[in-house]
């Protein structure tokens, strides 16, 4: 190990001492100090992993944590960064927090941005990858899907002989031949019926010859059971299956995958596929069914994840949205909740937001209207605009009301009406209100995520 590798270890690891005893977080300072001393500090901190990958526009958070909870059940080190910090300078915090386990394997499962990818795989060389979805998210960031896509299939092809599980539900997981071989899972739980996507999706024209994409089945948007009835281009055989929803509320959902009964303590369909994409994995890894089972389970919510928070007698449902697609799935698992409850929507337009915000006049906030919810707080850096696109959506102006600041919707959440209340947040806006939140005591640790 080179002078430079170990100074920058040495810093990075101080700094983290240092965050994590005086400021109680802090999660991807040390590693972008030690990058700046060491570039290549990855390749030095990640042997002896074996690394698996998951990257994807929505359910990486959730998709890494559900496959770190099984993957714990069936080997002794597992490391992961929970912490939502999953650029390069947040991946190399992640292995500089890592205890030394001599004598067993070690395996890292790691949430990376899709930006990041091919920066990661510059220094090291993952078995396997998982690819969760692409959907038009941050235009100012990454562009179209295509150049999403193209971006993470460049940081697999430098780890050629990792296998991908993809979701192959997803028509742009099969629009090209990779390097990397290829395994698919996806919805197999109801009978053909023929029918097309809603005419205000992306990603349903067919990549060979560009006619719009027909469906046997859509789970929601443009996933589903596909083919072109032009060209003959299809939905890929499905290496792993689930073939039946039990059931689902907006807090839980049961199913079968591959033959054997599971369910989450976590709502919405869109979460279903990320427990569908975690069951590959132990699959791939030959995980029992029981161990699986037993990990799905594992009723521990995430970050911002319908994540569970009690501001006085309000009992508060955080959910993070950052684009239209997850913003919709958001609202099909709240229409499924008892009513009465109250709605919070926080909109900020920071870098890793997203600096444009139209994405918002494509969620279906139209559902909400449908609802009867007896009050409305908009919030947040862009309260104007979230409030604007709730009046247009249909909410009563007697119903909604705008709040300027976070450090003011606190104590209006406690005037609200309902006990129950769903409060949406753009990802700097779920930071910022964790932190008030942790300084008024609601909840400990609101800065783990900065």
């Amino acid at each position: 190990m080179s002078l430079r590798t170990q100074l920058a270890i040495l810093v990075g690891k101080s700094s983290q001492w240092f965050l994590r005893t005086f400021l109680k977080g802090g999660s991807s300072l040390p590693g972008q100090l030690a990058l700046k001393i060491d570039p290549k500090i990855l390749d030095t901190l990640a042997k002896g992993y074996e690394v698996v990958v998951i990257t994807g526009t929505n359910g990486k958070t959730l998709t890494t944590a559900l496959t770190v909870n099984i993957l714990k059940k069936e080997f002794d080190h597992v490391l992961t960064n929970p912490t939502g910090a999953n650029m390069a300078q947040g991946i190399v915090s992640t292995f500089l927090s890592a205890k030394k386990k001599r004598g067993l394997k070690k395996i890292a499962i790691l949430e990376i941005d899709e930006a990041s990818l091919s920066k990661v795989t510059e220094f090291i060389q993952p078995k396997l990858f998982v690819f969760t979805n692409i959907f038009r998210d941050q235009m100012d960031r990454y562009g179209e899907i295509y150049t999403t896509y193209r971006l993470i299939v460049e940081g697999a092809a430098k780890a050629p002989e990792a296998p991908i599980i993809c979701n192959g539900d997803s028509p742009i997981f099969h629009s090209i031949e990779t390097i990397n071989p290829r395994k698919f899972y996806g919805f197999q739980h109801q009978k053909p019926q023929e029918q097309m996507a809603h005419y205000n999706t992306d990603g349903v024209l067919c990549p060979r010859c560009h006619h719009i994409l027909h469906y046997k089945m859509i789970t929601y948007s443009n996933l589903g059971d596909y083919y072109c009835p032009n060209c003959g281009f299809k939905r890929p055989a499905l290496d792993y299956q689930l073939t039946e929803m039990k059931n689902m509320t907006n807090t839980s959902s049961e199913f079968i995958i591959d033959g054997k009964d599971y369910h989450i303590e976590v709502g919405g369909l869109y979460n279903v596929y990320n427990a569908l994409a975690a069951t590959a994995v132990a699959e791939y890894y030959g995980v029992s069914a029981e161990k699986i089972k037993a990990g799905l389970a594992y009723d521990e919510k995430v970050f911002g994840r319908q994540e569970i928070i009690n501001i006085g007698e309000k009992e508060c449902t955080l959910v993070l949205v950052k684009n239209p697609v997850g913003l919709n799935q958001v609202i099909d698992m709240i229409s499924l909740a008892p009513r009465p409850f109250s709605l919070v929507s926080l909109l900020n337009a920071n870098y890793a937001d997203g600096i444009d915000v139209s994405w918002i006049w494509d969620g279906n906030h139209e559902a909400f209207a449908q609802m009867e919810i007896p009050a409305v707080l908009a919030s947040g850096d862009r309260h104007k605009d979230m409030a604007l696109r709730l009046k247009v959506a249909g909410i009563p102006e007697k119903n909604l009301k705008e709040v300027p600041s976070l450090e003011e919707l606190i104590p209006e959440i406690q005037k609200l009406p309902t006990k129950q209340v769903y409060i949406l947040a753009t990802y700097t806006a779920v930071l910022e209100l964790r932190k008030l939140l942790a300084a008024q005591g609601y909840i400990e640790g609101g800065m783990d995520h900065a």
